[in-house]
């Protein structure tokens, strides 16, 4: 098959795992298929994707370890990681030598309300400040704002998923969403146009995306696949992700800004 020529540069959010890694009680998804990073990168390579970031699985949670032996083999890679915020500094720097760049804080799936504002909280985003290092952050829509507002007041970078992921009935003029778009105004968040099979329905995506082009541009927007697409594993495939990145970001050149937009961001 020969490569898409729109396909983009960078792919900034997928998954590889093995069905045999260690689930953690709260994971809300058990995969029914492997996805190894022998498959991510064939999936890459057969559409002209150049680089890609792997983005760390809430339901493996600590379990970074196939993760970075995938970071370290293929130097085109860069991953995020589930961490505990007493993680030592010299595990993190170690980290961030094999190719992590951020940490992923997915609580979107737990009704405790992290203690963001907490020292061990504010330790551990002082130092993914001083590592350069990003905050991967999926909350829920009514805790989100002041967990945007607690990871910029660290200095942190913000990487928001997936639109922000929020399925609300008020869409665009939920306040979870004007805080996103605030954020990105403000100048120290990014937010990735992806997933859009995710949404319910999917067209319903369409002005989320809309929005976020509008404030961030090609500047402060990212796209990733959400390869192997959990829960959706039989219904998605890679060539469907990249159909509806070209359906939300029509525009060659916009595309081309976004691509680099990543590789500034992680990569440099």
């Amino acid at each position: 098959m020969m490569a898409d020529t729109r396909a983009p540069l960078v792919d900034a959010h997928f998954h590889t795992w093995r069905r045999d890694h260690p689930l953690t009680d709260e994971a809300w998804h058990a995969p029914p298929t492997e996805a190894p990073v022998e498959d991510v990168i064939e999936i890459l390579d057969r559409h002209g994707v150049i680089f890609g970031v792997v983005a760390a699985a809430s339901i493996f949670g600590e379990y970074n370890d196939y993760v970075r032996q995938a970071i370290r083999r293929h130097k085109r890679l860069r991953a995020t990681a589930v961490l505990s915020p007493r993680t030592d500094i010299h595990k993190l720097e170690q980290m961030k030598a094999d190719g992590f760049v951020g940490a992923r804080l997915m609580w979107v799936f737990s009704e405790k309300v992290p203690e963001i504002d907490g020292g061990d909280y504010r330790l551990f985003l002082r130092r993914l400040a001083d590592l350069d290092w990003h905050v991967h952050l999926v909350d829920k829509p009514e805790r989100l704002d002041n967990a945007i507002k607690a990871v910029e007041r660290s200095g942190t970078r913000l990487v928001i998923d997936h639109m922000g992921d929020l399925q609300v009935p008020d869409g665009i003029n939920n306040p979870a969403f004007k805080a996103i778009l605030a954020a990105i105004d403000r100048g120290n968040t990014w937010v990735k146009v992806s997933c859009r099979f995710r949404f319910k329905p999917p067209h319903a995506a369409d002005a989320f995306a809309e929005q976020l082009l509008r404030v961030g541009g090609g500047d402060r927007i990212l796209w990733g696949s959400d390869w192997p697409f959990a829960a959706f594993e039989h219904e998605m495939t890679y060539e469907k992700a990249l159909a509806d990145y070209y359906r939300l970001v029509p525009d060659a050149e916009r595309r081309r800004r976004i691509d680099e937009t990543a590789l500034r961001f992680y990569f440099t």
